[in-house]
């Protein structure tokens, strides 16, 4: 059975269907027909109890990348090689060796000096793998107080087939050498395991002052018209469920009868926060009831079904929203950028921002609150472009599309076959040129090149589509991010040009002073250029990756002030877009100790080349 019919029959009762989506304004804890309770460590019956009844699915599952979010090294083939190589940081370094079939990894650090780690967790490899490990002794026992798992700072990229260190896959600041950490199991253990859903539920339900901890639920990202609302409907039921998950957490009997309800919910945040290690994990990696909830009164009566979305005697969650919410809500739960550092998103917002107007994310792992976001939120879910149980690349197609791959059809026409079943009148081709203004055929003809644009960072150093499905002619897109998202395609315009365009075409119109603003008053500027000019550094990635496709050698003299911006991620743009520009791998390494030398030396790169006079000027200026 294909994940596509077997989501059909899970959320039967959620009535899911494209164009069948029944409001709900409250997930009652009891419905009939689905499970009373999937919140709770009690309600889990783990994936292996799936496999009789769902054969086909269990086995895919198993060879999926999402599945092997986190794997024990010693049960593994990994791609790495610990074969004693050493990776070279500014002045540190990082050796991976192999010993009695263990792998370890020596940091020498100028700061902090060595420090030997046994790998004790593999994160991910889908894009790369990611390390976890206990500090040895020169015997090679675990440190007395090495009780954390650290995260260690160094990646394996699968695509390059190269070292890297790890925090720069996202927006970190330059760092002066490697560093251990954070702390594994107070980081990555709940969106790369599976834990119960009520450790993830803890701070929606006590409320705003809740400390931040391991486990998040996506709607402080959202609006407040889209937040569902969580709630205690039995205070004293709830504070024995808390009891018996922190005296596992203690291994010892915790009373929290004396407590209100609300100091019992922050008394299990921090125990959370302190106590919750991989042996209170349900399972390591993802297991099936990551997504579908606990499970265990469908494996013992297969006509009650599982439910997305969250049941139980004691807790209620409420909000006017359709049922169809909820699977993006539970891919939401891990695909929200629950940690960033850096402020900013697109229209203009800033992360986690609370004041009702959230704006997007800007790379990876925020697709699912993206979607919630988007104007085709109530009748798209996740599951109707992505087959999460696929093995390989994960984002197999489902029944509707011939189960072919949505990463292949998204380059064709064809790929607009999930758009249209909503919006059917855009089904022919006269009436797909009539809306788009371009061929039907060509690029321009594609739904998600101008619905989803490709503007987000992705982990493989090229980007990706940006989840929040909208228009290029949205107001808060066109007044408050660079560059235009048309010209993503139309690489050449300038914003006066691409803004007429928009005009023309689809009789819309903009504050041109607002707009203008974004590009130091000109709106007779290239958008690429001015981007990479007056850009924030999360708009200057995808106009830097743009500007390498289509060796826009006008380009070049940016990309070269951006091999020493704040951002290594975006340097890493940079670099790539020299690369291509100029046909030849870089004599540069952006992440080399001294930024000084890191100028210089690309601009040695840049006098090799015939650059065009205005690009030398801009170069020198910034000296």
């Amino acid at each position: 059975m294909r994940f596509w019919h077997f989501a059909l029959v899970v959320t039967c009762a959620l009535a899911v269907a494209c164009g069948n989506r029944a409001k709900s304004p409250t997930i009652s804890n009891s419905v009939p027909g689905v499970v009373s309770s999937n919140i709770t460590r009690a309600d889990y019956a783990g994936s292996q109890a799936c496999a009789s009844c769902h054969a086909e699915i269990h086995s895919t599952w198993m060879r999926a990348h999402m599945h092997d979010m986190t794997r024990l090294p010693a049960s593994v083939v990994l791609d790495t090689p610990f074969d004693g190589r050493t990776f070279h940081f500014k002045n540190d370094s990082a050796t991976l060796e192999t010993k009695n079939g263990e792998r370890f990894m020596r940091i020498d650090s100028r700061k902090e000096g060595s420090s030997t780690y046994r790998v004790t967790k593999v994160i991910g490899g889908h894009y790369r793998e990611d390390f976890a490990g206990l500090q040895i002794d020169a015997a090679g026992r675990t440190l007395a107080d090495a009780h954390d798992e650290m995260i260690l700072p160094v990646s394996y990229v699968l695509g390059t087939k190269s070292l890297r260190y790890k925090g720069y896959s996202v927006m970190t600041p330059n760092r002066d050498g490697l560093h251990v950490g954070p702390v594994w199991n107070r980081t990555c253990i709940f969106c790369h395991n599976t834990a119960p859903y009520l450790s993830s539920m803890l701070g929606a339900l006590a409320g705003p002052d809740a400390k931040p901890y391991q486990g998040e639920v996506v709607d402080p990202l959202l609006p407040p018209k889209l937040r569902e609302s969580f709630a205690l409907t039995d205070e004293d039921a709830a504070k024995e469920a808390l009891s018996a998950e922190i005296s596992l957490m203690h291994k010892a009997p915790e009373n929290l009868e004396s407590k209100s309800v609300h100091d019992a919910l922050l008394t299990t945040i921090s125990a959370t926060r302190s106590n919750f290690w991989e042996k209170d994990l349900l399972e390591v990696g993802i297991g099936c009831e990551s997504c579908h909830g606990g499970s265990k009164e469908h494996v013992r009566n297969p006509k009650v079904l599982p439910s997305f979305s969250p049941h139980s005697a004691f807790a209620r969650v409420a909000g006017e929203h359709l049922e169809s919410d909820q699977i993006n809500r539970t891919c939401g739960r891990c695909h929200q950028v629950l940690f960033s550092g850096y402020p900013f998103t697109w229209e203009g917002g800033a992360h986690n921002d609370k004041s009702g107007t959230p704006g997007g994310s800007h790379i990876n792992s925020g697709e699912a609150s993206d979607l919630l976001l988007g104007d085709c939120a109530s009748k798209i879910s996740c599951v109707d472009c992505h087959d999460p149980h696929a093995p390989g690349n994960g984002n197999e197609g489902n029944a509707a599309l011939g189960q072919t791959r949505i990463h292949e059809l998204e380059d064709t026409p064809a790929g607009n076959a999930v758009c249209v079943r909503c919006h059917g009148s855009l089904a022919t081709e006269d009436a797909q040129r009539s809306h788009t203004h371009h061929d039907p055929k060509g690029e321009g003809g594609k739904c998600m090149n101008c619905h989803m644009a490709k503007k987000n960072m992705s982990l493989d150093g090229k980007t990706t589509r940006y989840h929040r499905i909208g228009s290029p002619t949205d107001r808060d897109r066109v007044e408050q991010d660079r560059p235009l998202e048309c010209a993503l395609c139309h690489e050449k315009k300038t914003v006066r040009e691409l803004l007429t365009a928009m005009k023309n075409f689809w009789n819309v119109s903009f504050d041109e002073n607002k707009v203008a603003s974004l590009y130091a008053g000109n709106l007779d500027q290239n958008a690429i250029l001015a981007t990479l000019a007056n850009g924030k550094s999360h708009e200057k990635a995808p106009a830097l990756f743009v500007a390498g496709q289509t060796k826009m050698l006008a380009a070049a003299g940016y990309a070269a002030q951006e091999m020493t911006g704040p951002y290594p991620i975006v340097r890493g743009y940079a670099e790539r877009a020299l690369e291509t520009i100029f046909g030849e791998a870089s004599p540069v390494d952006p992440l080399s100790d001294d930024d000084t030398k890191i100028a210089a030396a690309t601009r040695d790169w840049l006098s090799r080349h015939d650059l065009p006079k205005v690009v030398q000027t801009k170069n020198e200026t910034s000296k």
